[in-house]
């Protein structure tokens, strides 16, 4: 069943994980892991860490939920505290919060660490911490940044098995939204940087083409010569494959840059990692408040990192060509695998390509001739999820089926 934020206290691990995996919630950063595999081990924390460092130097999405959505932060650490944690640690950098954390301290009125002050003991803690550190790069990781503010450290381990999730900002702010609204992901906070004649901040469904963000920030996309589009910010990014067109920011999608060929293939690391950070002059004029942008065609990767495809099970579309479909929609189930996620709709308009890697939707193709499809074995049902295991059932047994999402499936039955 979904869980909303007051059903917290009394819902059982697998439903709140699975609530979230309905929201088709991901990393909104970094690796872009489906995130409801953390929230699967919430019996075995006690302690948040939300990662407010953003760390590259032309990054605000995460100083500016903090400030503008300050009160629904507060009110999602007061369920949390009241109903599955005992302690939450906002860890941001000390050069940030005179500009930035005011209205979120306000806010959420929590106690203050100084850098000095750092490791805290949770211990001894309750409630909400705000653990200020100083501006380094590493700090954003959150192996260095659990050992910095809380003394951990991490070797084969992960977060929980200390006790602790560790989440960014705008992951949390698509938590929140699920649980208490039950919206799922359909936009994304990105920036657009590097070789473009301004810095831009936007908020774009999921699925918008890169060559999109490029013309927001008055680039075309057609004359990237010497040059390529790289997927991250300045300090950790990789390069794009394919063309800006045919790259879809994806939910763990943070920024876009355009880069001089010869200055990536003098600073690209193991692994292909590309660090220019001290290749270019970031500083300038930022913005630092979002403008939203509505594309006519978006693409929705069906996996949110690609090089994830061991552990993570791409997404079953169950729509085809031709089906009409709405922002919010589930256009694509979990895939068959331990860890897999739900993909929506992020625009109104037509499906108008289902391929291995997305599926493309665009705006303008809506009433143009093309009839309702839904793939074939999946036609005229709904979808429910097994209440034991969270999988999702196209065809529920009516036998088992009392409530509409009280299903147990034939595995666990």
């Amino acid at each position: 069943m979904s869980v909303n934020l007051q059903q917290l206290g009394r819902a059982e691990v697998p439903e709140i994980a699975t609530t979230l995996r309905n929201a088709g919630i991901s990393g909104a950063g970094g690796a872009g892991f489906p995130t409801h595999a953390k929230w699967t081990r919430l019996d075995d924390v006690s302690f948040l860490v939300v990662n407010h460092q953003e760390s590259e130097p032309n990054y605000y999405i995460d100083k500016w939920l903090g400030r503008s959505r300050a009160e629904d932060f507060a009110s999602f650490f007061d369920a949390l505290l009241e109903q599955a944690l005992e302690l939450v640690v906002v860890c941001a950098k000390e050069t940030d919060r005179e500009r930035w954390m005011g209205r979120f301290e306000d806010a959420v009125d929590g106690s203050v660490y100084a850098p000095e002050r750092l490791p805290l003991d949770p211990d001894d803690e309750s409630g909400v911490v705000f653990a200020y550190t100083d501006d380094r790069y590493e700090y954003g990781m959150e192996n260095v940044l659990l050992r910095l503010v809380a003394d951990v450290v991490l070797q084969n381990e992960l977060p929980m098995d200390h006790g602790w999730i560790v989440q960014n900002t705008e992951t949390m702010h698509n938590v929140f939204h699920a649980l208490d609204e039950g919206d799922p992901v359909t936009r994304k906070l990105v920036h657009v940087d590097g070789n473009v004649p301004r810095h831009r901040f936007l908020e774009v469904p999921v699925g918008t083409p890169a060559a999109t963000l490029l013309e927001a920030a008055g680039r075309s996309s057609a004359e990237l010569d010497d040059e390529m589009l790289a997927d991250g910010g300045p300090g950790w990014c990789f390069e794009v494959d394919g063309s800006p067109a045919e790259f879809g920011v994806k939910k763990r999608t943070n920024c876009v840059l355009v880069l001089d060929d010869e200055v990536v293939a003098e600073n690209t690391l193991g692994d292909g990692r590309i660090n220019v950070l001290n290749a270019y002059d970031w500083s300038g004029d930022h913005e630092t408040e979002p403008t939203r942008i509505e594309p006519d065609v978006v693409r929705v990767p069906l996996i949110t990192n690609p090089d994830f495809g061991d552990v993570v099970a791409e997404s079953r579309p169950i729509v085809g060509e031709g089906a009409e479909v709405t922002e919010g929609e589930m256009i694509a189930v979990p895939g068959q695998g331990a860890i897999s996620n739900t993909q929506h709709a992020s625009i109104d308009g037509t499906v108008t390509a289902v391929t291995d890697a997305h599926v493309e939707i665009r705006r303008d193709a809506r009433g143009e001739g093309s009839s309702t499809y839904v793939a074939e074995h999946e036609r005229m049902v709904y979808w429910t999820w097994c209440r034991e295991c969270g999988e999702y059932v196209a065809r529920p047994d009516p036998e088992h089926l009392g409530a509409r999402t009280e299903y147990v499936c034939e595995d666990c039955r």
